[in-house]
């Protein structure tokens, strides 16, 4: 059997193909969104797919956004598998319901409507895509699943041996008048921490100076609050690590970025480091 593995996702609109493609991403595939149906055997012939490493892993998401999709796709589909390529479809369903209700709340309109409803364009998509669904290899209905438990389903269906890393854990300094940091996952504010700014000598300097360092850590409150920070993380992490979740980032925030978020995420990653969690640290508005 070639070495090559091709996953095409596919299924209703809604019901959470993006999700499924970055759980696949997430595991190093290399995906590709809405390659036209007839160039996936010319994709296979210029990657070299299966004689060699160079793309051993691929995820399509292809839909009807290509109108003739449903029609080419099986006979497409099946003459690669007869050349014995490791080929794979996951069809993703949801109820009617579900997917209106998901269409709603989004005011997106359905690519098969048309200038009919909603409805219309459920009723026509499942229609059309009924004999793929047939041969699909995984059937995964989200009506009740959430975003992070298609991922973990995804992620059960097509993780392989040395796929799971340890979680990457970044860890950023910001400054709250600059704004918070949109890709946070945690955030923890320090203002209640004694301001160096305010002593004359500290002000001109940064978290990263030791002068500084020793002003914000020395304080008892400081220590206090470290220390039940840092065993709130150790408990959390394992939790997002069973997430199967690639990254989590922190940040820590004070009200320029310069002083008491820098030296409170410089010593939390030493902290965590000493429980063997690995962080990377980036100060966000450090100098601005």
């Amino acid at each position: 059997m070639k070495r090559a593995r091709l996953v095409i996702i596919t299924g209703m609109s809604g019901s959470g193909k993006t999700v499924a493609s970055r759980a696949l991403e997430d595991l190093g595939y290399f995906v590709i969104d809405n390659l036209p149906i007839d160039l996936l055997p010319k994709l296979i012939e210029l990657g070299n797919l299966g004689r060699g490493d160079e793309l051993a892993r691929v995820a399509l998401v292809m839909d009807l956004r290509e109108p003739s999709f449903p029609e080419r796709a099986i006979g497409i589909v099946s003459d690669l598998q007869r050349q014995d390529y490791r080929l794979e479809i996951v069809f993703l369903d949801a109820s009617d319901e579900v997917l209106q209700r998901r269409y709603s709340e989004t005011r997106r309109t359905h690519p098969s409507a048309g200038v009919g409803s909603v409805a219309d364009g459920i009723r026509i998509e499942r229609a059309r895509l009924a004999n793929l669904k047939l041969i699909a290899n995984f059937e995964i209905d989200t009506s009740t699943r959430s975003p992070h438990e298609l991922r973990r389903a995804i992620q059960d269906l097509f993780a392989e041996d040395g796929d799971a890393g340890p979680m990457r854990i970044r860890l950023m300094s910001f400054g709250f008048g600059l704004g918070r940091p949109g890709d946070a996952d945690l955030i923890m504010d320090v203002r209640f921490l004694p301001n160096p700014y305010y002593t004359e000598e500290l002000k001109p300097l940064t978290g990263r100076d030791p002068q500084v360092a020793e002003f914000v850590l020395r304080n008892e409150l400081t220590q206090d609050f470290l220390r039940r920070f840092v065993d709130l993380l150790a408990f959390l992490i394992p939790l997002y690590q069973q997430e199967r979740r690639g990254y989590l980032t922190i940040a820590v925030g004070c009200t320029g970025g310069q002083h008491r978020s820098v030296a409170i995420v410089e010593e939390l990653s030493h902290n965590l480091r000493a429980k063997n969690i690995l962080t990377q640290v980036t100060h966000r508005d450090l100098r601005k």
